[in-house]
């Protein structure tokens, strides 16, 4: 998991030191990282296994690797573990069966593969954790993804200036939605966010109303829609009966929409809502004034680099990484290739998008 590596910040301190005790701290190399492999057949089956079908950019990662590995004269076997963990713990097995060189790993949960991953690793597979970090294993080669903490900062900031915006002077009222437990990028954002805002809640600039400021009780199980709704559901009646909540902390654009409608539902004001991964309903929002801000994590990217990854692979080169020494996954740390992510509100929401096929046209 990324960790504070560049926020240069002394509220980073205590959360790095929280961190470090889940084994999933910033720390120094551990003993040197895997290198290339020694280059393998063009047309040899590539594996992407990857997570149930919670969000836009997953479906979009699917087409893209299958176009992606296919057009470079690979055998692309990409395979979606909607059934749950269990489901993709077979998918993994099965793609070592077959004789897979290389198995991109997007994790339902990282720290259940620990079998399949060895398993791989004893075929002579080579293992790389894509968005999300296999964790507790010493199975796995690289880590390509976006600098998820940051993405945590970016909409930690997000909240504070929409707030600041709607009303100059505090305090405001929050509260925080985390992502799904078993997802090993929930506690990083969250994290990211909380180096944010846990001064101002400190200093009295901010009050969770509800009390609920940890990310065991901010947590969205599954990343499910209706699982945030419900909660945000709760909140409102419990919390806000005489008073409005001003911000909430939203880790991405589905949980965002839900959170939304629930505040509608109940009748109150729109506070400033955070998001990420840019799903054209929450972009529509955002140029509707609704939604805050999003985070443009572009997916094409994301899976170009995995497949330029396996390229260098195949030729028998190491694949090129920018950070090797901030993703301690609790037995090893993991080379990492890590990508800017971008903040979007309705500042920059006509300019974000130019390039982007779905995006651009709606925000013409």
């Amino acid at each position: 998991m990324r960790m504070f590596g560049k926020t240069g910040k002394a509220a980073a301190v205590a959360a790095i030191a929280a961190l470090a005790l889940t084994g999933c701290g910033r720390s120094e190399p551990s003993g040197g990282s895997s290198s290339g492999a020694a280059g393998f057949d063009q047309n040899s089956s590539i594996g992407v296994a990857l997570p149930q079908k919670t969000s836009e950019n997953w479906v979009l990662a699917e087409r893209l690797f299958n176009d992606g590995l296919n057009g470079a004269g690979f055998k692309a076997d990409v395979q979606f573990a909607n059934g749950g963990v269990s489901e993709q713990q077979n998918q993994i097995s099965a793609m070592v069966t077959k004789g897979a060189k290389v198995i991109i790993v997007g994790a339902i949960d990282g720290s259940r593969l620990g079998t399949q991953l060895k398993q791989a690793k004893d075929a002579g597979a080579t293992v790389i954790a894509y968005d999300r970090l296999l964790l507790n294993t010493d199975n796995v080669d690289y880590y390509v993804a976006y600098d998820n903490f940051k993405v945590g900062v970016l909409q930690g900031q997000a909240l504070l200036d929409g707030m600041k915006a709607k009303k100059p002077n505090g305090p405001y009222n929050i509260e925080l939605f985390a992502g799904s437990p078993d997802d090993a990028n929930a506690k990083v954002f969250f994290n990211g966010a909380m180096s944010v805002l846990k001064p101002k809640i400190d200093d009295g600039t901010l009050k969770v109303v509800s009390g609920q400021n940890s990310f065991e009780q901010a947590v969205t199980q599954g990343w499910k829609a209706e699982n945030a709704q419900r909660r945000m559901d709760t909140l409102l009646s419990g919390s806000y009966t005489s008073a409005n909540v001003d911000g909430v902390l939203s880790p991405n654009d589905t949980l965002a929409r839900a959170i939304l409608t629930s505040v509608k539902a109940a009748g109150k004001p729109i506070p400033v809502v955070t998001g990420q991964d840019s799903e054209v309903e929450s972009v529509k929002s955002i140029m509707a004034g609704e939604q805050y801000s999003t985070i443009n994590k572009d997916t094409r990217k994301l899976v170009e680099h995995a497949i330029t990854m396996v390229k260098d692979l195949q030729a028998g080169k190491k694949p090129e990484v920018n950070d090797d020494k901030s993703y301690n996954n609790g037995n090893k740390v993991v080379p990492a290739y890590l990508l800017e992510p971008v903040i979007v509100t309705s500042a920059n929401v006509k300019t974000a998008y130019t390039d982007d096929p779905v995006l651009g046209p709606i925000t013409k």
